[in-house]
């Protein structure tokens, strides 16, 4: 048996990167799962090699959610997993932060995860089980320079995450999120107009040594959308390499 069998799940950004890993790790552990990106070609293309379903999505649209939802209850017979993971990063200091890019940013991250959570809540308490996975940051732990509006939602994502956890325990659905920190996907590369960049330095600066992986975090994301997690609400998962377990001092 696998550790989602019987599972439906519904995972966003899930094209490439951590999202991609995730819907693999899924597919392999039993679940049925829709692919929800605004990537169309590579989303469908992953779709086509899992097996699984994919829909268009645009995290910041109502419409798109709606959509989709109804797409995956049809589908699958109902909706037990969600994996908030879309997201958009963006360089630059405080004072040349324009308006306009600190809203893509929170119309993205924020309200995506704002939007997704609140799509899921009928048919998750219908079945009375679910449970709605977070991504969120180190920088929803600790601020990090040029990272204003990246780190103000993955803050904002930390805490929707408690508040929903204490809404919805009642109804019988979990929801954690968790807190990756240098994982080596193209969102960093995307960031920075497709230019490559250089992480030695995490090296230097994590316990472990090195960047991590996007499968890595999509082995927690099975944990937590397993019942093996069923008394975890409300929580903080990390997987950072032992990044936050230090300060700024260290050298």
């Amino acid at each position: 048996m696998g550790r989602l069998d019987g599972k439906a799940a519904l995972i966003t950004g899930a094209a490439r990167g951590q999202g991609a890993a995730a819907a693999r790790r899924f597919v392999e552990e039993g679940a049925k799962v829709l692919i929800a990106d605004i990537l169309d070609e590579e989303g469908k293309a992953l779709a086509d090699e899992l097996g699984a379903l994919y829909q268009h999505l645009d995290v910041s649209s109502e419409d798109d959610w709606a959509a989709a939802v109804d797409r995956a209850v049809t589908e699958f017979g109902g909706l037990t997993v969600l994996v908030n993971n879309a997201g958009i990063l963006h360089f630059s200091e405080l004072g040349q932060t324009t308006l306009a890019d600190y809203e893509r940013v929170i119309k993205v991250n924020q309200i995506g995860a704002f939007l997704g959570m609140r799509s899921v809540v009928e048919p998750m308490s219908h079945a009375r089980n679910g449970s709605i996975i977070n991504v969120s940051s180190v920088e929803g732990l600790a601020g990090m320079p040029f990272l204003v509006a990246y780190t103000a939602s993955k803050f904002a994502i930390r805490g929707m995450t408690k508040v929903a956890a204490l809404e919805l325990g009642p109804k019988g659905i979990r929801v954690n999120s968790v807190h990756p920190g240098m994982i080596d996907t193209k969102m960093i590369s995307d960031a920075a107009g497709g230019a490559e960049i250089d992480t030695s330095w995490v090296r230097k600066k994590v316990a472990l040594g090195r960047a991590g992986q996007p499968s890595e975090i999509a082995n927690l994301v099975v944990f937590l959308a397993s019942d093996e997690s069923s008394y975890s609400t409300g929580a903080e998962f990390v997987a950072d390499g032992g990044a936050t377990a230090t300060h700024a001092l260290k050298v």
